[in-house]
């Protein structure tokens, strides 16, 4: 099944107010998954596909560069993405947090080497885990993700550094559990570093969207116009995206 990556067009002009697009996955049992966005200007891109039965594969990278300079880069991440979790997860039988480990290092090597050198990619990946309800991620130098449950919300925090860095980049892969009502949200840099009166939006401002247990859809979209809100515009300053997983809604 097809997964979605962000067009590779250019961004809006200045003249241009930025509008939100959103896109959700083929059905998953008993979750969601969305993605929403604004205009893009900058190297990020998202995608997801089933790669199994019952694994369903996502992620969310940023390309440092603006997009006219990145985008042969972002399409190999795209197609090494799609290509490399297709392989890896083939059997059903795999170790999860190996195969998400072995995504990263293709990925690394693939983004090197269509960089023609360094090129900075902070990234997340999770494989989504229909049977058990489990995520097992990595997180190359990306911005936290936040998993909320009943009780609580957390930060999931760097398990290695920016893709693009070092051809051997050690990375670690984790595994959480997603509540029966959980939800789970990856948002880009460009979210938590939209100002408003020298205060920055941040991880707090996404906390206080995810407090609701809604359904992704609604989730990813809220915490863009959230964003708005806060800035009292659209935002231009960077790529602005939210990815929300939701189980139950």
């Amino acid at each position: 099944m097809s997964g979605f990556l962000s067009k590779l067009g250019f961004g809006s002009t200045t003249e241009e107010a930025p509008e939100i697009v959103q896109t959700d996955s083929p059905a998953l049992q008993g979750a969601n998954l969305s993605v929403a966005y604004f205009s893009r200007n900058g190297g990020d891109l998202h995608d997801f596909r089933r790669v199994g039965p019952y694994r369903f594969l996502f992620g969310l990278l940023d390309v440092a560069g603006k997009r006219e300079t990145c985008a042969t880069v972002i399409q190999a991440a795209q197609a090494c993405f799609r290509t490399a979790g297709e392989q890896i997860f083939a059997d059903d039988e795999i170790n999860e947090s190996e195969a998400m480990v072995e995504l990263s290092r293709r990925l690394n090597l693939e983004i090197m080497r269509a960089a023609g050198g360094v090129r900075s990619c902070p990234a997340f990946a999770g494989c989504y885990n229909e049977e058990l309800g489990t995520v097992c991620y990595v997180n190359n130098g990306h911005t936290p993700a936040l998993l909320r449950d009943d009780q609580s919300i957390v930060e999931l925090p760097a398990t290695g550094l920016p893709l693009g860095l070092f051809s051997l980049a050690p990375t670690d892969a984790r595994i959480v559990g997603l509540g029966t009502n959980g939800s789970l949200a990856v948002v880009s840099r460009g979210v938590v570093e939209a100002e408003s009166k020298h205060a920055e939006f941040g991880l707090d401002g996404v906390k206080s969207v995810l407090q609701s247990a809604s359904p992704a859809k609604v989730l990813s979209q809220s915490i863009l116009l959230c964003v708005q809100d806060f800035m009292h515009m659209a935002p231009k300053h960077n790529d602005v995206t939210a990815l929300t997983l939701t189980r139950g809604n």
